[in-house]
């Protein structure tokens, strides 16, 4: 039985149809598919986000058809054969069928082609190399990428190592692919191809390997890929933080938040957290966020002990250093309690300012700041007082004053 995609709603929208109909046009019928993600996901089942094409037209010819059909062209990648259409407000990545010529393991001389055997040939995966027409038949150059999808197999088009060897971020991709799509055990001979060339990896960027890392997070489950990365060796070069996986297993299923199950994954130790996240080029958001839910936390902490703990981190952070306890103790809800108090509790504001230090008859000058920290202090340990302010600083502004 041929596969189609012929069902799928971006297949017949207008926007679409009109990407198609002006390429079509300079190139004639069949002269333009669909490829990869969008063709994988309508198989699975699964949404589509992404539309990509593959075309026999040259870049320039690709361009001109798009502009004389009256559409946005953006050439995001000429060298490569790639350009963007935006059509109906969406973007469409159109790219000439092409082969390799030279590699170097980050990225490739290339040639163009009209020949889609030769353009599926240096895709990564067999379920990634499946391209679909405008009637939506689904074309299967290795003949055996549709089985792929339909049975959870991510398989190198070829030799592994050949396909890694063209760019190691293939290896990244292999487990990432296999976290979102995969089922069963990884194949084996995949496997140990990524296992033998994850040194390789040290060529690439930071910012793709982090890119990378992040996705496999997000897949609804993930552990078995991680798993996977670690028996490999795959882990350890682009992690080498990352120690027992018990705590990560925990938290995945817990919550689906990237943040937190990366938090898992690396150690309490804020210098070493700082240096992991520094060395993938993480934003300085989350650098900040790892390093704030790492600090073990106690969960039976009394309430009292929970509220200054709440004033001095805020919300987000408390809650993420009550997840992350919950999964280094493996006993997922323990924290429920102090979950419920921070997220009902008011976090309050300092009642006072430099304005009432001045008033209570202290100039200006750092002994402010003293004062107000020492007030705070008192605050926090009388458990938020509603009451007595005027009083307490008062007190406090009385003996800065005597020295």
């Amino acid at each position: 039985m041929t596969a189609s995609v012929a069902d799928q709603a971006w297949l017949h929208d207008r926007a679409t149809r009109a990407v198609v109909d002006a390429l079509e046009a300079a190139g004639g019928p069949g002269c333009v598919r669909f490829v990869g993600g969008c063709v994988r996901n309508a198989l699975m089942g699964q949404a589509v986000d992404d539309i990509d094409m593959a075309t026999r037209l040259l870049p320039e010819a690709s361009v001109a058809a798009l502009r004389a059909a009256g559409l946005k062209v953006v050439p995001t990648g000429l060298a490569h054969g790639t350009v963007t259409a935006v059509s109906g407000r969406k973007p469409y990545e159109i790219t000439t069928l092409r082969r390799d010529v030279e590699t170097d393991g980050r990225k490739a001389v290339v040639a163009f082609t009209d020949d889609w055997s030769e353009d599926a040939a240096r895709r990564d995966f067999r379920l990634n190399a499946l391209y679909a027409d405008a009637s939506g038949r689904v074309f299967d150059p290795t003949g055996q990428g549709v089985e792929d999808v339909r049975h959870g197999r991510i398989v190198f088009v070829g030799d592994p190592g050949t396909r890694i060897e063209e760019d190691y971020l293939r290896i990244l991709r292999f487990f990432r692919f296999y976290a979102w799509y995969g089922r069963g055990a990884p194949d084996a001979e995949g496997l140990a191809a990524c296992a033998e060339h994850a040194p390789g990896m040290s060529r690439l960027s930071a910012e793709r390997v982090s890119k990378e890392l992040l996705k496999l997070l997000a897949a609804p489950r993930p552990v078995a890929a991680v798993e996977a990365m670690a028996a490999s060796g795959v882990l350890a070069v682009i992690l080498p933080e990352a120690g027992s996986l018990e705590a990560f297993r925990v938290m995945a299923e817990m919550s689906d938040d990237v943040g937190l199950r990366l938090s898992t994954l690396l150690p309490v130790e804020s210098a070493r957290i700082e240096a992991a996240a520094r060395r993938l080029r993480l934003p300085n958001a989350m650098l900040a966020r790892l390093v704030a839910a790492a600090p073990p936390l106690d969960l039976a902490m009394t309430e009292r002990e929970a509220r200054a703990l709440l004033y001095r981190m805020g919300r987000e952070a408390f809650l993420d250093r009550v997840r992350r306890a919950e999964a280094m103790i493996g006993r997922p809800g323990s924290g429920d309690g102090l979950r419920s108090l921070a997220e009902a509790w008011p976090i309050p504001r300092l009642p006072v300012g430099g304005r009432q230090v001045a008033a209570a008859g202290l100039a200006a000058g750092p002994e402010t700041g003293r004062v107000l920290a020492a007030f705070e202090a008192g605050w926090i340990a009388d458990d938020f007082p509603a009451e007595g302010h005027r009083e307490r600083l008062t007190a406090l502004v009385e003996q800065a004053l005597r020295g």
